[in-house]
């Protein structure tokens, strides 16, 4: 896996497909998070989760790659489908899974982490309440990240506006499954945020805009990086 830690801490910024997070910009968005891991000297796991298509752009990197979806294919007739084995190959070491912008039923997702763990990777499964990330930890997810829908993108994090969510999310996992590791995401922008939910009890955070979209992605990364001193 790439010398990936589950035990660490984890960052995972979520390129999305904005323009700024594509092809070359996607890259050169890389290198400024790289920049700012570089200048940190934090023992976490830093990771990047960005479109298929991206995957082998990073190569030359630390940072470990993300997919940002996969289908439960094996090889063989399945135009059109994101092969486990594919992303792999290309250098990734995991992938999101059923996020609220590629949700998947519950039994696809079941067979999803199933075939991600025949493949060696990493799934990180999203869940948009404390319900559902208890189902999820049913399947053994490497992570999960709890993200209410309504406070992605927003310009308040979830650590403020829902922290009772984290708490609850971790409680209900971890009555499941208390060796799977709750990450925490929706509108997380700084330090602040960060260091709110880690001391909630999250694992670490998933992150988009707060990064993607700022002027100053690698200041965005440093800001949130403080959040894990």
């Amino acid at each position: 896996m790439n010398n990936f830690d589950l035990k660490k801490e984890f960052l995972l910024v979520n390129f999305k497909a904005y323009e700024t997070s594509v092809g070359k910009n996607a890259l050169k968005l890389a290198e400024q998070i790289q920049e700012a891991v570089n200048e940190s000297d934090l023992d976490i796991s830093i990771g990047i989760a960005v479109q298929p298509s991206d995957i082998r752009l990073f190569k030359d990197l630390e940072l470990a790659v993300f997919s940002q979806h996969l289908d439960p294919i094996t090889y063989g007739a399945n135009t059109g489908h994101i092969l486990p084995e594919a992303i792999y190959d290309a250098g990734a070491v995991g992938s999101l899974i059923n996020h609220s912008e590629r949700e998947v039923n519950l039994d696809v997702l079941e067979k999803t982490i199933k075939r991600m763990k025949e493949t060696n990777l990493i799934s990180v499964a999203c869940a948009s309440t404390p319900k559902m990330a208890a189902a999820i930890a049913l399947m053994d997810p490497d992570f999960i990240a709890i993200e209410p829908p309504e406070l992605i993108g927003g310009e308040i994090s979830v650590s403020f506006a829902k922290p009772e969510i984290i708490t609850d999310t971790i409680n209900s996992v971890h009555e499941v499954n208390e060796k799977i590791p709750v990450l925490c995401g929706a509108g997380v922008k700084n330090s602040n945020d960060v260091k709110i939910a880690r001391e909630l009890g999250a694992k670490g955070i998933l992150v988009a805009s707060g990064v993607t979209k700022s002027s100053n992605p690698k200041m965005a990364v440093l800001d949130l990086l403080k959040g894990f001193e």
